[in-house]
């Protein structure tokens, strides 16, 4: 089988869905790898390091896709007018497109009449066997630790509590908001660089994880929040009673700190506002607030997606969005393990080639085509 991977086009996209570490592993499954020219040079991959590990460097698209089997993406892949190339249409019927393809009913539809099986990798089920091919997890956890940083770059002082002869410069208060796989990420870079951290999160469980941590919980809690998990793990919607009541207790809190970052997203939906003007408005001269969140509207405010502003009171708004694009080379490298993973989970070994039953669990999480029909249940009804 032919494997194709593909430079991604999406603005701002930095990342690559193969690196030669999973090139290696995929051609000793049987495979020939085609990979395009110049995929991976923004995640730190010359061209020669894919050659070195056995792949074809292929000069453009067309070249790389042609008699592939299957096509490994990182974003989904361009449609006419999309731009310069039109990736879907030089896909191969019956080939198997694996990425993150955040398709709705009519992407889905154009898969299916392309012929193409797609998978779209978010959409894995949150269970123990899908744990090693979590993409979002595994994207979330660098997202946390960059926004740390960015964070820390932005700020006109200190993260830790420095004492010098000239006298001592405070810890800086670092406030996380949502404390899913990015937050608890940020909750530990943050203590690392020695800030004095808090965090909210509407889940149950997530104040003895930030406890954990080292940081304090701060929130409102009522018999609602006690149901507030799917059971996936996310987060659920709640009443505008209770984001009230919990704005209450944010917004006091908001006006102590240095640093707010959010990373609060409801799966399926718009990021909710969790920081308002007025708690913008409330914070001193110099804060920073990093919203991770911005890929989906934002948590805060002001926040201008894929821009950094500054209020009018002198906080900075980091709204930049992908930010595991930000680090680009580490998000690669596990992005490329959790498809390299999920391939070997459904790799027919004698067939050498992918054999997904439709009734496994994790298969039907991310299928949303197969055999020119939509079968992802989101989509089919929708």
């Amino acid at each position: 089988m032919r494997v194709a991977v593909l430079r991604e086009r999406r603005a701002a996209e930095t990342r690559v869905a193969a690196t030669p570490e999973t090139v290696k592993k995929i051609i000793a499954m049987g495979c020939t790898v085609s990979v395009e020219a110049g995929a991976g040079l923004s995640s730190g991959i010359p061209d020669a390091q894919y050659a070195e590990a056995g792949a074809e460097v292929a000069a453009d698209a067309a070249t790389a896709l042609a008699g592939a089997g299957l096509v490994l993406k990182v974003r989904a892949p361009l449609g006419a007018g999309e731009g310069e190339v039109d990736e879907l249409a030089l896909i191969p019927r019956g080939a198997v497109l694996i990425g993150t393809l955040q398709a709705d009913k009519a992407m889905a539809e154009a898969y299916a009449a392309g012929g193409i099986d797609a998978c779209s990798m978010e959409l894995a089920p949150r269970i123990t066997r899908a744990q090693s091919m979590d993409v979002l997890s595994s994207q979330a956890n660098l997202a946390g630790y960059r926004a740390v940083v960015e964070a820390a770059g932005a700020f006109d002082k200190a993260f830790p509590m420095l004492m010098t002869a000239a006298g001592t410069i405070s810890a800086a208060n670092v406030f996380v908001m949502g404390a899913g796989v990015a937050g608890l990420q940020a909750i530990a870079t943050a203590r690392r660089l020695g800030g004095r951290v808090s965090a909210t999160d509407v889940r149950p469980a997530a104040k003895e994880e930030i406890k954990s941590l080292g940081a304090s919980f701060v929130g409102y809690e009522d018999e609602e929040s006690k149901a507030a998990q799917t059971a996936g793990g996310y987060a659920k919607q709640l009443s505008a009673n209770f984001y009230a009541e919990q704005a209450k207790v944010v917004a006091a809190h908001i006006a102590k700190q240095d640093i707010v970052i959010c990373t609060a997203l409801v799966q399926g939906r718009k990021a909710p506002i969790l920081v308002t003007d007025a708690m913008v408005a409330s914070m001193k001269p110099g804060s920073v607030i990093v919203d991770i969140a911005a890929d989906a509207g934002g948590n805060v405010a002001v926040t201008q997606p894929g821009e950094q502003t500054l209020t009018a009171n002198g906080v900075k708004v980091l709204g930049f969005t992908n930010w595991p694009g930000r680090i680009p080379a580490a998000a690669s490298a596990l992005y490329a393990r959790n498809l390299l993973t999920f391939l070997t989970t459904f790799w027919d070994k004698e067939a050498k080639k992918p054999a997904m039953p439709a009734d496994d669990d994790i298969v039907k999480g991310v299928t949303l085509t197969r055999g020119g029909a939509v079968v992802h249940p989101s989509l089919a009804s929708a």
